[in-house]
């Protein structure tokens, strides 16, 4: 039976593009997950490891998506020969239980860590760069700015939330916790 595995890291990022490939591959079954690959309690890719039988395929559209680091992937790989499953990573193709199949696998095992590694070590430089700015906050930027807020809150005086939210489009929520702000500076 050929089963596909997807995975994306956080909860906005989107899995159709991975599910789509695995069906359009031909997969009878696919597990998915939102979940960070730097964890190895990854639930349904544990379920997929101890659902596949000899003869099985196990399909993934890339190699990050498959394990978290090369000795990772390596101890993964191997498992799953054991198991007489063939894998089958659809931007590298189907990896075979050979000499040849193996250091391929390990090299490009190691060449997807080192581009996590990369990436990782170029987000911290940015954000070391950033947090010298005066004005650095790091997350998300406010979607109101402090005026719109504050006219707002000037509303809700002689208005209910759901008017005021209904005038400026700000959520009670937001409100909410504009006015517990002020309430703690106060």
């Amino acid at each position: 039976m050929k089963y596909g595995y997807a995975r994306v890291s956080t909860l906005n990022q989107d899995l159709e593009t991975q599910l789509r490939a695995l069906k359009n591959e031909g997969c009878e079954k696919v597990f998915s997950e939102k979940f960070t690959g730097t964890k190895a309690e990854r639930p349904k890719f544990q379920e997929i490891l101890t659902v596949l039988q000899p003869g099985d395929i196990l399909v993934v559209t890339k190699l990050d998506r498959f394990a978290r680091s090369t000795v990772d992937a390596i101890k993964t790989i191997k498992i799953l020969f054991e198991k007489g499953v063939k894998v089958h990573i659809l931007n590298m193709g189907l990896v075979e239980d050979t000499p040849t199949g193996r250091l391929i696998f390990n090299i490009m095992s190691a060449f997807a860590e080192f581009e996590r590694d990369m990436i990782v070590e170029r987000t911290q430089e940015g954000k070391a760069i950033a947090k010298q700015k005066e004005d650095f906050r790091e997350g998300r930027p406010r979607k109101f700015s402090k005026k719109q807020i504050s006219h707002a809150l000037t509303l809700l005086e002689s208005h209910s939330y759901k008017q005021v939210e209904e005038f400026t489009g700000i959520s009670k929520s937001s409100l909410i916790r504009a006015k517990r702000r002020i309430k703690n500076i106060n």
